[in-house]
């Protein structure tokens, strides 16, 4: 009788066979990549600003606290968008002809807000407050990265549910002393994860809740 197929015929079918399991992981993996990359994510974009505002010129270089312009972040869930009037207090003065400075004065002219650009953006299911963060000793920087760095402002961690839930899971590798909150040049110690457990005596942080569905989804 003759021979219908050719002796490699086998090996093609166990290697087609073989894709057939393969393609659905791979194509998982492939999607979970996807969604932890920056191009769902948005880390490290810097997005466009109606003013070119420097955070490494006014905190980096000028040495300004946070709370001078973000002045609910202590005390309410958003930090806050400081008003023109922030700006004027010392743009009245200084640079009082600069072009990039224009949307600032017509803004104060014209009684009507700068359209900033959210740059960290959270989906609208899922709860954020700063307040309890900074209570709880957890810094700017920690989120934020490196601001006093950046001469226009990026999303420093990519903000996905896993980054969230390494800190709620182990606090004491990111909660500092309260008085380095703000302080952008703060780095952990050595003895970062028994101190960081001292402090969460200290604070009152119990890990047994911190990973439920509804601390951030209400």
């Amino acid at each position: 009788m003759a021979q219908v197929f050719r002796p490699a015929a086998n090996t093609v079918a166990l290697l087609v066979i073989a894709s057939l399991g393969a393609v659905p992981v791979l194509a998982v993996g492939l999607g979970f990549s996807l969604m932890a990359s920056p191009y769902v994510t948005n880390q490290s974009v810097t997005r466009k600003q109606p003013v070119p505002f420097s955070h490494a010129h006014h905190i980096g270089g000028l040495g300004l606290d946070c709370r001078y312009c973000h002045t609910l972040v202590s005390v309410a869930r958003f930090a806050g968008i400081p008003p023109t009037k922030t700006c004027m207090t010392c743009h009245s003065q200084l640079w009082t002809n600069a072009a990039m400075l224009v949307p600032v004065r017509e803004s104060l002219a014209n009684n009507k807000p700068i359209r900033w650009q959210r740059v960290h953006v959270l989906p609208d299911y899922v709860y954020f407050d700063h307040s309890i963060h900074i209570a709880k000793g957890v810094g700017c920087s920690t989120c934020h990265g490196a601001v006093d760095q950046m001469p226009l402002m990026r999303q420093a961690a990519p903000l996905t549910m896993g980054w969230c839930l390494d800190c709620h899971r182990n606090p004491e590798t990111e909660i500092r002393p309260r008085d380095k909150i703000f302080d952008m040049k703060w780095k952990p110690p050595k003895n970062q994860i028994a101190e960081g457990r001292r402090l969460m005596r200290e604070y009152h942080i119990d890990t047994t809740h911190l990973t439920d569905c509804s601390k951030c989804h209400r």
